[in-house]
């Protein structure tokens, strides 16, 4: 399923925000951005979901974090589906977009020089190899 980047935001970040009590236009177009960037130029044999969020990432982001915030990290538990999480939460982050954004925020939120630091680490090495499209039109 491919969804433009006006879908991506109308229907998955702009909601998931507002559920997670986190909504501004400054986080919409973080999360639009980072997930049209790892679209473009990410490794998507090691991050295949939408954002670039491996398994290790999110460990790391509930061990580190989300257990330190507890009303934020029971608001992203209630996005993932109610079973499988418990069995293999990171298929979450390719199978559901809603919980996926929740979790690129929290890693935003818990380590943000790391996630700009990747994000333009990505840019500048795959920049060299890819074709110019239009924003607008791009899908995710």
């Amino acid at each position: 399923m491919d969804l433009t980047l006006d879908e991506l935001r109308e229907l998955i970040v702009r909601p998931t925000l507002q559920q997670l009590g986190c909504h501004s236009c400054a986080s919409e177009n973080l999360l639009v951005a980072l997930a049209y960037r790892h679209q473009r130029y990410g490794d998507h044999a090691k991050h295949p979901g939408i954002y670039p969020i491996d398994a290790a990432l999110h460990v790391r982001l509930w061990d580190k974090y989300l257990a330190f915030h507890p009303e934020l990290a029971s608001r992203i538990r209630g996005l993932a589906s109610q079973r499988e999480f418990l069995n293999n939460p990171h298929p979450e982050l390719t199978l559901n977009l809603r919980y996926a954004t929740a979790v690129a925020w929290a890693a935003y939120l818990a380590f943000p020089a790391a996630t700009a630091r990747r994000s333009s680490q990505q840019t500048v090495l795959k920049k060299s190899s890819s074709q110019s499209a239009s924003a607008d039109s791009a899908v995710v």
